[in-house]
């Protein structure tokens, strides 16, 4: 089957889904209300609640969800299962389950003075669920944390030409912010400036290779670039928004637009026969069977539990209006999974299949096989060499500078969820101590507290162990995120039935991969294996712990409105 043909159905089907399902789900269980003032208007405080201008706050959420999920995870799904699979799972799960969950994670905030997923927990299902989702929500953001910090300073060390333009973009964010909000510039006079700089930090970075000596003081480099990323992160999270986080990722979000275009362009160009099989097999004996695993290998880009995390945490607070809030929530999940789609073209056509996994500058098995001796360097490195072959079929760009564009493109999607994280972890701290201990107000203690425990967690090796089942706890989170939300719907007068078959079919698929996951481990001995297992059954019992709380309404019984605050007045009908 031809690249292009496949990926112009698969994108039709999205612009369909937004189009026309999107506007459903806003109509039927949301129907905006402008005339009441969002919580970035009456909350507005100039550091977290601030009004956004539409095409920043799209910039700011897109860059935000996107990270590396939905690069690596349909990379890893054509792999080993196939390409006919992965493109349904990401076409029929972002329009049914990860747009709505989006969406309505984010509206649900709005109305609750831009509270986090975890308090709209405690309004609808009771404390303790808030409590124990808490505790998991603040856990699955450091490692996030770590494991993002530790992704990106391995593309410092092996990528210095990207230094220059990754760290000076911080500083051309800043400076663009300030033209913007102070100076009150128009949004076009100073975007095409600044994206002007952006390229020339490109161009200084190929002339300016910043190379670390291999240790300073007895620590790596990598390790040198972590904790200047963990400073970074540190300080990013307290800013007020508008200096850093809305103009870096209002910039950062052309380079991934632009990527989108390069790469969809010279799918058009080239139009490459498919040579990936539909369908590897339902039962593979690395990953396991199609379902469940498959349904938690590829995540972002068909539904993930942290974008809700960035709906209620960030995003909800600089909506400036009710009727933006399906193209900010439901439009930027739609667009996530056009870049996954994109990469499952790009892994399937671009890329050679060759199943025996022979060393090949663009083997798809082989580039995949990771970063150790005579490994091809990992999914990163393939999208990376499979993108710069795309581009390279565009007049007037290289393979090679499209392969630097491509890792370019994969770091501002890093770095992004990697100060984003942070400033999430400190609301979930905040938010969790309820008032009890005033320390925890302090904005840059818990940024502390959430950076500390990364670099703790990363330092000691801890991530290298737990990232096997980071997937599954992520689309845990999404199942318990879709089952609040149906909580909340019902206390509200809304139907749930859009919402709660979801949470279902997300519960007992995470469930199942865990259980299958956690027998593996604990077969496998050893103390890796006991920990493993150890914390699948720990998600296990968390997850059977929500669903006990909520368990009318998984079972769509008939409930009371246990709403424990005043319901927003848009709720009502006009």
């Amino acid at each position: 089957m031809n690249s292009l043909s496949l990926g112009g159905i698969a994108l039709l089907a999205l612009f369909l889904g937004y189009r026309f399902y999107g506007r459903f789900i806003e109509r039927k269980l949301i129907a905006p209300r402008d005339e009441f003032p969002t919580p970035a208007v009456s909350e507005d405080d100039g550091i977290d609640y601030t009004p956004a201008k539409t095409s920043v706050l799209f910039g700011h959420h897109f860059s935000s969800i996107a990270g590396a999920g939905p690069i690596i995870g349909p990379l890893i799904g054509v792999t080993f299962f196939g390409w006919l699979v992965s493109v349904l799972w990401i076409v029929i799960g972002s329009i049914f389950m990860g747009a709505v969950h989006d969406y309505l994670a984010m509206m649900i905030s709005v109305r609750n003075k831009g509270k986090s997923i975890a308090e709209i927990a405690r309004i609808s299902i009771g404390n303790r669920a808030k409590t124990v989702f808490s505790i998991f929500l603040w856990i699955a953001l450091v490692l996030v944390v770590a494991a993002f910090g530790d992704a990106t300073a391995q593309t410092l060390v092996k990528k210095p030409e990207i230094v220059v333009p990754t760290f000076g973009l911080i500083f051309l964010a800043a400076l663009f912010g300030h033209f913007i909000y102070k100076r009150k510039l128009p949004l076009l006079l100073s975007t095409l400036p600044a994206l002007a700089l952006l390229a020339g930090l490109i161009y200084l970075g190929e002339i300016f290779p910043v190379v670390l000596p291999d240790t300073i003081l007895g620590i790596t480099a990598s390790r040198v670039w972590f904790w200047i990323l963990m400073i970074y992160a540190l300080i990013a999270s307290v800013l007020p928004v508008w200096i850093l986080l809305q103009p870096r990722d209002y910039l950062s979000s052309w380079l991934l637009y632009l990527g989108l275009g390069v790469g969809f362009l010279g799918l058009m160009i080239v139009h490459p026969d498919i040579q990936a099989p539909a369908m590897v097999a339902l039962n593979n004996p690395v990953q396991g069977p199609v379902w469940p695993m498959l349904f938690v290998l590829i995540a972002c880009g068909a539904v993930s539990g942290f974008h809700s995390l960035v709906a209620s945490g960030t995003s909800a607070k600089q909506l400036g209006r009710e009727s933006l809030g399906r193209k900010i929530g439901y439009g930027s999940m739609i667009l996530e999974s056009a870049l996954a789609i994109l990469v499952v073209m790009i892994a399937s056509a671009a890329l050679n299949w060759d199943p025996s996994g022979v060393r090949s500058s663009y083997g798809l098995q082989y580039l995949m096989t990771g970063i150790g001796a005579g490994g091809g360097g990992g999914p990163i490195v393939a999208f990376a060499v499979g993108f710069g072959k795309v581009a390279g079929s565009i007049p007037g760009i290289s393979a090679v500078a499209g392969v630097y564009f491509g890792m370019l493109m994969l770091n501002a999607f890093v770095i992004t969820t990697l100060d984003t994280s942070t400033r999430l972890g400190r609301f979930i701290l905040t938010e969790a101590s309820g008032g009890r201990y005033k320390s925890f107000n302090n904005r840059w203690l818990t940024s502390a507290i959430t950076v500390a425990a990364a670099g703790l967690i990363s330092s000691t090796g801890g991530i290298n162990i737990i990232w096997p089942i980071f997937g599954a706890a992520n689309q845990l989170v999404a199942a318990l995120t879709l089952v609040v939300v149906s909580a909340y719907l019902i206390g509200v007068r809304k139907p749930r039935i859009y919402t709660v078959i979801p949470a279902i079919f997300m519960l007992i698929t995470t469930i199942a991969a865990l259980i299958y996951k956690m027998i593996d481990f604990f077969a496998s001995g050893g103390f890796q294996g006991y920990i493993l297992g150890g914390v699948s059954l720990i998600l296990v019992a968390l997850a059977v712990y929500i669903s006990f709380e909520a368990r009318d309404i998984i079972m769509l019984a008939k409930r009371k409105n246990t709403i424990q605050a005043d319901i927003h007045p848009a709720w009502t009908r006009k």
